[in-house]
């Protein structure tokens, strides 16, 4: 029974890295907000042309965020993207990752007073 489950879980690997990953825009410098579609496809949205960091980027995007909570929005998890990296939002912080699917990894987290920072340079 073991070689049969070993090889269905090989073929769901597979199966996912099959998948067609959607890849993020690479346009130098400009920050996309980026929207889920229900048929799988992303839309991407200029937010800024000329973010010179991918941190300035994340900053535009949280600002964004943050502004629509405060008309009333009731979304606290955005997307972004910037030079073909992907940026992930939330009321802890933000995180990036090569692709929609991937690993996501911290990339700046909320100090106390509420700004964004490198993880490790908020002492607890």
């Amino acid at each position: 029974m073991k070689p049969a489950v070993l090889i269905l879980a090989a073929s769901a690997l597979a199966l996912a890295a099959c998948q067609k990953q959607v890849k993020a825009p690479e346009t130098p410098g400009v920050c996309y907000h980026a929207v889920p579609r229900a048929n799988g496809t992303i839309t991407f949205n200029e937010l800024s042309a000329h973010e010179d960091t991918m941190e300035a980027c994340a900053g535009s995007l949280e600002g964004m965020r943050l502004r629509f909570l405060g008309l009333g929005g009731n979304v606290h998890n955005i997307m972004g993207a910037y030079n073909g990296q992907y940026l992930f939002l939330d009321p802890s912080g933000v995180y990036e990752s090569q692709s929609y699917t991937g690993m996501r990894f911290p990339f700046l987290v909320h100090t106390g007073d509420g700004r964004l920072a490198a993880p490790g340079a908020v002492q607890q």
